[in-house]
C-alpha cells in the first residue's frame, strides 16, 4: 500500500505543498475553510505524518535510549519505568536496548541509539565505553549514567546511583554479628562499579572484624542467575561449607535459592541467604526469611526523568547527581 505524501493531499485539493505543510504543523497562516479541507482529505486519505522527516526538520525525535545491562531484571525494569512516568507527559518515548553486560553489544547500541538520533541518552553501562560516550556528550546529547559509575569521573555527567559500599556494609556486618564469620560471596562484574563497590563494602565490613577475605569463599560472577547457580555448586562442593551465601546483586541470590533448594537445603534454617536487592520470585519457594538490601529503583528512575527534563526542556547545564541510601530489610 503506497504511503500517502502532503503531495497527494495537496494534489487532491488543488492546492500547494507548502499550504498543506503549514496546516499540518501549524507552523503558519491558513484559513479556517483551508485546514478544515486539508484535516479532512489527510483523514479521508488515512495520511500518517513522516516521523523521521519531522524530526530531521525540528532536530527532535522526542524519543530516549534506555540501555540497561537485563532487561529481564525487575529491578532495571522498575527503574525504566519510573523515567518513563516522568517523561512521558512531556510527549518522550522511550527506546530500550539490553547491554547484556557485554561492552562490545553495549558499543553497538550506543551507535545505534544516536543514528536513530535519540534526544538524551540514560545508561547503565557495562563498562569500558568511556571514549564513545564521551564522543556522544560532546556532541551535545544529555547522558545520564543510572545505577552505575563511570571509572573515568572527567566526563562530567549526570549521575543517578546508590550508596553501594554502605548497603554491602550493612549486609556483612548483620551477618558477622550473627556469628556468620564464613560467609560465602557471590560477587559481580569488578568491571563495573556496582561490582567493586559492594564488594569494597564487604572488605571494609570484615577488616572492622578483624578478618580477612578468604579467595576459597570468593565466587566471582557477572550478575546473572547462573552466576548464583554455579556459586552454590562450588560452595557445597568446599570440604568446609559456608554457614552464609552472600550474593551482589538480586538474579544472583535467585539462582543461588534455586540451586539450594534443589539440593535439599531449606532457606534460611539449612544456609542464610543475603542479597543485594530484593529476590522478588524468591516468594515462590517461600523461604521463612531473607536478608535483602532495600533499594529504590522507581525514585531513581524518576529522577533520571527529572534530569533529563531539565536538560532537554530547560537546556540546564548544571549536573544533576543524586546517591540513594538503600536500606537493610529482614522479610519474615
Amino acid at each position: 500500500m503506497k504511503n500517502v505524501t502532503i503531495r497527494d493531499i495537496a494534489n487532491e485539493l488543488g492546492i500547494s505543498i507548502a499550504t498543506v505543510s503549514r496546516v499540518l504543523n501549524d507552523s503558519g497562516y491558513a484559513s479556517k475553510e483551508v485546514k478544515e479541507q486539508v484535516f479532512s482529505m489527510a483523514e479521508k486519505l488515512r495520511y500518517q505524518p513522516n516521523a523521521v522527516a519531522r524530526s530531521l526538520k525540528n532536530h527532535r525525535t522526542n524519543t530516549i535510549g534506555i540501555i540497561i545491562p537485563d532487561i529481564s531484571n525487575p529491578y532495571f525494569m522498575t527503574i525504566s519505568k519510573g523515567i518513563e512516568d516522568s517523561v512521558r507527559e512531556y510527549g518522550y518515548h522511550l527506546i530500550f536496548m539490553s547491554g547484556n553486560e557485554n561492552p562490545v553489544k553495549e558499543k553497538k547500541m550506543l551507535q545505534v541509539l544516536i543514528e536513530k538520533r535519540v534526544d538524551a541518552l540514560v545508561l547503565a553501562t557495562s563498562g569500558k565505553n568511556e571514549d564513545v560516550i564521551r564522543n556522544i556528550k560532546e556532541s551535545g546529547v544529555p547522558i545520564v549514567l543510572i545505577d552505575r559509575k563511570l571509572r573515568e569521573d572527567s566526563l562530567g555527567l549526570d549521575l543517578v546511583v546508590e550508596d553501594n559500599i554502605k548497603g554491602a556494609y550493612d549486609l556483612t556486618n548483620y551477618l558477622l554479628e550473627r556469628g556468620h564469620h564464613r560467609i560465602g560471596v557471590i560477587n559481580g562484574s569488578l568491571e563495573v562499579s556496582t561490582g567493586f563497590e559492594r564488594y569494597e563494602g564487604f572488605r571494609k565490613a570484615i577488616h572492622e572484624k578483624g578478618l580477612e577475605a578468604n579467595p576459597e569463599l570468593i565466587f566471582n560472577g557477572n550478575f546473572t542467575k547462573e552466576d548464583g547457580i554455579n556459586a552454590v555448586d562450588y560452595f557445597l562442593n568446599l570440604q568446609n561449607k559456608p554457614s552464609a551465601i552472600l550474593s551482589f546483586n538480586n538474579t544472583m541470590a535467585f539462582g543461588a535459592i534455586i540451586q539450594l533448594t534443589k539440593n535439599g537445603y531449606s532457606v534460611p534454617h539449612d544456609m542464610v541467604v543475603a542479597s543485594f536487592g530484593e529476590v522478588e520470585a524468591a516468594q515462590i519457594l517461600k523461604p521463612s526469611s531473607i536478608i535483602t538490601i532495600k533499594q529504590s529503583p522507581y525514585e531513581m528512575g524518576l529522577r533520571a526523568g527529572e534530569i533529563l527534563l531539565e536538560h532537554l526542556l530547560d537546556n540546564a547545564k548544571e549536573l544533576g547527581k543524586t546517591i540513594f541510601d538503600p536500606h537493610l530489610s529482614i522479610s519474615e
